[in-house]
């Protein structure tokens, strides 16, 4: 049997906040609106950024060139403004040792993903990622997460994310999922859905039977 863990990034695997705000004030305020808070923006990340436009703004009209402007100085600031979090190196070798197939799926661009992975020398640690420009269907979509699942050939895939939009990706995917707590999604909100592991961090995936 091949088993597979698959994490989404932002707010799961580390924390691009930093990055993320400077990107989206930027973008915002070349389109005449002011910035946003940071707690504002945290409750954005995971979306796309279509719908991170909207959900700042309530405006569709502009959504294209935020876009634009967004990924612009997303290219000069994101990589070096994400950090891992602490146990996130650890936990990933950890599953390499143990022989499990590792993915991550995220609305973020894959380049970018692998541009954080090169700067903390985990990419050999990663046999596959989905990003926005791999999809046509954002999440909760399954399309990415079985992607990823199909490049890996495995038989049993845990999903682990930070938002009620991860439980549903994996809901609709029909694989387990496990929650951590280091994004802006409370316990109680994901003991709303059934069949939900709900961690702290990522160091307690150790106790979900998947990573035995």
């Amino acid at each position: 049997m091949t088993k597979a863990v698959i994490f989404d990034f932002d707010y799961t695997l580390g924390d691009s906040t930093a990055g993320i705000a400077l990107s989206i004030n930027y973008a915002l305020e070349r389109l005449g609106f002011k910035p946003r808070s940071i707690p504002e923006i945290r409750k954005t990340v995971g979306l796309s950024l279509k719908n991170t436009f909207i959900a700042l703004t309530s405006e569709t009209e502009r959504a294209e060139k935020f876009t634009e402007l967004f990924r612009g100085k997303a290219d000069e600031v994101m990589t070096a403004n994400t950090v891992l979090y602490p146990d996130t190196m650890k936990v990933l070798e950890s599953l390499r040792e143990r022989g499990f197939k590792i993915g991550i799926v995220t609305t973020k661009f894959r380049y970018r993903i692998e541009q954080i992975l090169k700067k903390f020398g985990a990419e050999e640690l990663i046999d596959v990622i989905i990003g926005a420009e791999d999809v046509k269907a954002e999440k909760p979509s399954p399309e990415g997460l079985l992607a990823a699942i199909s490049r890996l050939g495995a038989d049993r895939v845990l999903y682990v994310g930070d938002s009620l939009v991860d439980a549903e990706t994996a809901e609709n995917a029909h694989v387990e999922f496990a929650a951590v707590l280091t994004g802006a999604t409370s316990k109680a909100d994901f003991e709303k859905h059934s069949r939900v592991f709900i961690a702290e961090n990522l160091t307690e995936l150790s106790d979900y039977g998947i990573a035995d």
